[in-house]
């Protein structure tokens, strides 16, 4: 890798930490922001689901326009928009202004981080090269969700939760800087035409799609408002689908579906990513309402999922290189499978040598195979001028396998922890069986996305012997 790659690798990768980070930081600082901008407990979830509504909303818009308008143009506009609002963010006086930002917020990053990911694409060549790249972008981003669980705690508990933002700014300036200096600009395509029809019914569809499983995650999945967004999810997908096979320019061209990898590949995130989300939320509950950890404690306990994904990451390249991205998709699901069921025996008595950590090993060690090894195969075969719809593709799989799984495993965590208080359970015992029941069904999205690997993904055509 020549020096100029490594320092835009360093670059791209500074950008995909700090989405990472602040993903990571908001959840530990909530209580605080709570009390701080006097947010009622029925409307403090918009300041998670304003920013997930744009940021999965606009990400093949995002990922498109920077395929046609030139990719350090988009990217440098992306990490503005994301550190302005970041410092208007730590300024909010009010809960309405606070929602609002971070709407924006997840817009900027909407453009932001599947340019990052296209510019690493057709910076280094598909193979090796390329697998030594994503493997240093995997241990970032693992060491943004780090520092994201360990500073959310000692920013909101010392400085104050408008810390969690501002430390957003000095990263951003530092990246604009660099991304204009080193990372070179990527000529517009002859074919600059936006199809702005495809956009818009994209964006409504992938925002309504979200918000529906958002709804189903407060109201249920029965609940008439979640049923009509869903059908208008439904509906202007479809009209999308319809527009992309008529127009000549087609924001996405749906030829990029027959490469079997790129289709498994999603396939696989939305599952994976899904059970993920969810377990981690739910996990994130436990400890401070079950076994009463601080905000401090909460992030340093979790610290040994990220620093393990990071290590195994890091020798993702030299495990493709000898096995191919397929046993090594297979053998990290499996890994996580078993690390998501285990967690799913805790009781209110567990403590966290003998039943947490272990448990995260095992399931950070599956992250660690197989993270790599799905975006390599999610990005395999895919030619250049399409490389920005790939990375919308598969970081569009992740917000939404986000937000699918936080709506699946509220609905079960809650009905199962009725049920157990009918049932004349104590409240706490309660609560932990409606735990267990969304560790389990966690699990088993985890298997569902192994069942994909093994189905649908083609072997690397690079496995050595």
């Amino acid at each position: 890798m020549e020096k100029n790659q490594k320092i835009i690798l360093f670059l791209l990768a500074l950008c995909i930490f700090v989405v990472v980070l602040d993903s990571a930081i908001i959840n530990v600082a909530l209580p605080a922001i709570k009390d701080a901008l006097s947010f009622e407990t029925s409307t403090l979830q918009w300041v998670l689901t304003s920013y997930i509504l744009t940021f999965g909303g606009f990400l093949m818009l995002g990922g498109r326009t920077a395929d046609l308008y030139g990719r350090r143009r988009v990217l440098v506009f992306g990490i503005a928009g994301f550190t302005l609002c970041s410092l208007l963010i730590g300024f909010s006086t009010s809960s309405t202004m606070m929602v609002v930002l971070r709407a924006f917020q997840g817009l900027a990053a909407a453009f932001m981080a599947p340019t990052a990911l296209s510019i690493l694409l057709t910076t280094f060549k598909e193979g090796e090269e390329r697998n030594r790249a994503l493997s240093i972008w995997s241990i970032v981003a693992s060491g943004g969700a780090a520092a994201g669980v360990f500073l959310g705690g000692v920013l909101t508990q010392y400085l104050g939760w408008e810390w969690c933002f501002f430390v957003n700014v000095p990263i951003g300036i530092a990246a604009i800087w660099g991304i204009r200096k080193y990372v070179p600009l990527h000529k517009e395509t002859k074919q600059t035409h936006l199809d702005l029809p495809g956009a818009v019914l994209i964006t409504g569809g992938l925002i309504s799609l979200v918000y529906a499983l958002t709804l189903a995650a407060v109201s249920g999945w029965a609940a008439q408002a979640t049923l009509l967004t869903f059908g208008i999810s439904i509906a202007l997908l479809a009209a999308f689908v319809f527009n992309e096979s008529k127009v000549k320019h087609p924001l996405i061209p749906l030829s990029i579906f027959r490469i079997r990898n790129v289709t498994g590949g999603n396939l696989i995130m939305l599952p994976i990513i899904a059970g993920a989300m969810g377990m981690f939320f739910f996990l994130s509950q436990y400890v401070q309402n079950v076994l009463q950890y601080s905000p401090v404690q909460s992030g340093l306990c979790f610290l040994p999922i990220p620093l393990i994904i990071g290590i195994i990451s890091y020798q993702a390249p030299r495990l493709l290189k000898r096995f191919g991205f397929k046993p090594l998709v297979i053998a990290g699901i499996s890994f996580a499978s078993l690390g998501v069921f285990l967690i799913s025996l805790l009781g209110i008595g567990s403590s966290y040598v003998f039943h947490l950590l272990p448990s995260f090993i095992i399931l950070a060690a599956g992250f660690g195979i197989s993270f790599v090894a799905i975006t390599v195969a999610a990005t395999s075969g895919v030619p250049g001028d399409e490389a920005g719809i790939a990375a919308g593709l598969i970081n569009t799989s992740q917000q939404v396998g986000g937000a699918l799984g936080l709506a699946t495993l509220s609905f079960v965590s809650t009905s199962a922890a009725t049920a157990a208080t009918l049932a004349g359970k104590p409240m706490i015992e309660a609560t932990v069986t409606g735990y267990q029941q969304a560790f389990l069904t966690s699990t088993g999205l985890m298997l569902l996305a192994l069942f994909v690997a093994v189905v649908v993904i083609k072997a690397s055509p690079h496995q050595t012997k």
